[in-house]
């Protein structure tokens, strides 16, 4: 179980340093009119996550201990729905509801699309 927790913890670490970096960078370039760093850390992640799934599922066995450290560390700290939810809330709050309408519908799309092109990537594989 301990050997778990530093497993998630660390792949946490990463994803988390990660998503930090990929959104200051993007925050940087674009305007903050729209959660742009979130749109695409979130879009981004489910890519990953559904290459992943694949890769552990049919392709290679990435083991207990690598689906918590990749799935549930890497990834769990790099995706930011929660962040998704709260920024929804503010463009609401702030009367935009026609930029959060394209935030939800937008990534909800995008990041289900990105699930299946992340799949389809990983059975494409030789």
């Amino acid at each position: 179980m301990f050997q778990k927790v530093l497993l998630a913890g660390s792949g946490g670490f990463l994803g988390t340093t990660a998503r930090y970096a990929l959104g200051a960078l993007i925050q940087r370039w674009l305007p903050d009119t729209f959660p742009y760093a979130t749109f695409v850390i979130n879009v981004t992640g489910c890519l990953v996550i559904g290459f992943l799934g694949v890769l552990a599922q049919e392709r290679l066995s990435l083991g207990a201990d690598g689906r918590v450290f990749w799935m549930t560390g890497v990834l769990g700290g790099y995706t930011t729905f929660s962040t998704f939810g709260y920024e929804t809330t503010l463009l609401l709050r702030a009367g935009s509801t026609v930029a959060a309408a394209v935030n939800v519908i937008g990534q909800v799309v995008l990041g289900l699309l990105a699930v299946w092109l992340g799949a389809a990537a990983a059975r494409s594989l030789g």
